[in-house]
């Protein structure tokens, strides 16, 4: 999971449970609100007819009966019993209601003084009250539909908004935590397109007030440094490669201006020959280093269009005068696009490179010195399929592949330093193409240069 997949989660999932618990104490403390303020009124009524039954003289039961069906403080579905000190029933309201009672709940209520319980959906009061030495115990009962009712509406409202707000709250958060995480978006994947072709890319800083834009500062000045490094280190390639050609040619001239005099014997013409292999191979390889070295060199702007098909044919005639006997199979897939699609905006020199090494590598590979070249297309690439019959590489190779200096089992009595691949690797990126390996079949090696639109 992701930093800001966490970040959302742990907010939203801290505002749930909190408003959670907010939610569910709200509700119990109105709950018991509600239950002792049901309780006063009980405990009101309860006095104020025991008082008016004895206090005044001229009530009677009958007339108690009437002032309680009458009064502004009746409630609802309400039942009054009234006992004297013998626990004898001395007054019971009209109300239908009955009440559980024994003389235990009774004397229990003496020494309680008072009591307050639940019985189904009625809620009762006792009470023992003292007056003129005499003692009596009044029990009244009603159900609080008024205060329940509320206390279920405030139950719906409390859900509904526990709903409503949690669900805001997970989407406020997420918009939020991304808004707030997308400079670490745009920096990751600065990063991420960070090669040795770019390494002039700088991530954008706005104010140094956040950790990510002082995160960004040192990231720009570590890439600061690494670009001078990774500078240094191609001019001293390039420079070294440059020196080390002009002595080479001369020796090689030297070599060969020797080698075609008539009085030079054929041990010796036979032993500068094998020199001057070696001195070619070398000249190769300087020259595969100096344009591994220049590649990201800003010379290279890609900005004149060619046609594909014309530079695979320009590197196929090169080639054939270095390996005459190159036996290279075309073919072409119908397109009506095709046209359109050949046309490449790049540099024309860098991709001859690129397909001559191709070429080459099929050639000096194959076990019958034959290639096949296909050029096919689709809405977003064009593809060039170089195929040739040989020994095929294992995965770690294939792992390995474009690697400098890397070379197969399948290059032994062949020459080369294992930079061609490297090279046509590093000018398809310049290109924002790309090279693919693999094995069709058995005994075929398939390249793929991907050229995307």
């Amino acid at each position: 999971m992701t930093l800001k997949n966490r970040i959302s989660l742990f907010v939203s999932l801290l505002f749930t449970v909190l408003f959670g618990l907010a939610s569910t104490l709200i509700f119990i403390l109105y709950s018991n609100f509600r239950k002792e303020e049901f309780r006063n009124r009980l405990e009101i009524k309860a006095l104020s007819s025991i008082k008016l039954l004895v206090n005044v003289k001229e009530t009677d039961r009958q007339l108690l009966k009437m002032i309680d069906q009458n009064s502004i403080n009746q409630l609802l579905d309400e039942k009054i019993l009234i006992f004297d000190a013998n626990y004898k029933l001395i007054y019971s309201s009209i109300d239908d209601a009955k009440i559980n009672w024994s003389v235990e709940d009774l004397k229990d209520l003496k020494k309680q003084k008072n009591s307050f319980k639940k019985q189904g959906d009625y809620e009762v009061f006792g009470v023992f009250y003292e007056i003129n030495n005499k003692n009596f115990y009044i029990l009244i009962s009603a159900p609080d539909y008024y205060g329940n009712s509320k206390l279920l509406y405030l139950r719906f409202i409390l859900i509904l908004s526990y709903l409503f707000f949690t669900t805001i709250c997970w989407i406020f958060t997420s918009y939020t935590v991304k808004k707030a995480m997308s400079p670490l978006g745009s920096f990751h994947q600065k990063i991420k397109n960070i090669n040795e072709n770019n390494l002039d890319t700088r991530v954008e800083v706005k104010s140094n007030k956040n950790e990510i834009d002082l995160i960004a500062n040192e990231f720009n000045f570590m890439m600061d440094r690494i670009e001078i490094s990774y500078q240094k280190q191609k001019e001293f390639t390039a420079n070294a490669s440059h020196e080390l050609r002009t002595p080479l040619s001369r020796i090689t001239s030297q070599i060969e201006n020797f080698n075609a005099k008539k009085e030079t014997d054929n041990e010796t013409k036979s032993f500068l020959r094998i020199i001057l292999a070696d001195l070619n191979q070398l000249t190769e390889l300087i020259h595969s280093l100096l344009i591994l070295s220049k590649l990201d060199n800003k010379k290279y702007d890609q900005k004149e269009k060619y046609r594909l098909d014309e530079i695979l044919f320009s590197s196929i005639k090169k080639l054939n005068k270095t390996f005459p006997y190159f036996v290279i199979q075309f073919e072409i897939e119908e397109n009506d696009n095709l046209d359109s699609l050949l046309e490449i905006k790049g540099n024309k020199k860098l991709l001859e490179i690129a397909i001559s090494n191709i070429l080459k590598n099929a050639y000096v590979y194959s076990n019958n010195k034959q290639a096949k070249i296909r050029i096919s297309c689709a809405e977003q690439h064009l593809m060039i399929s170089v195929s040739n019959t040989g020994k095929t590489l294992d995965e770690k190779e294939q792992e390995n592949l474009f690697q400098p200096f890397m070379r197969g089992k399948n290059s032994n009595r062949t020459s080369g330093f294992g930079l061609g691949l490297r090279i046509v690797q590093r000018i398809l990126s310049l290109h924002n193409s790309k090279i693919i390996y693999s094995i069709p079949a058995k005994n075929v090696n398939l390249f793929q240069l991907i050229f995307h639109f």
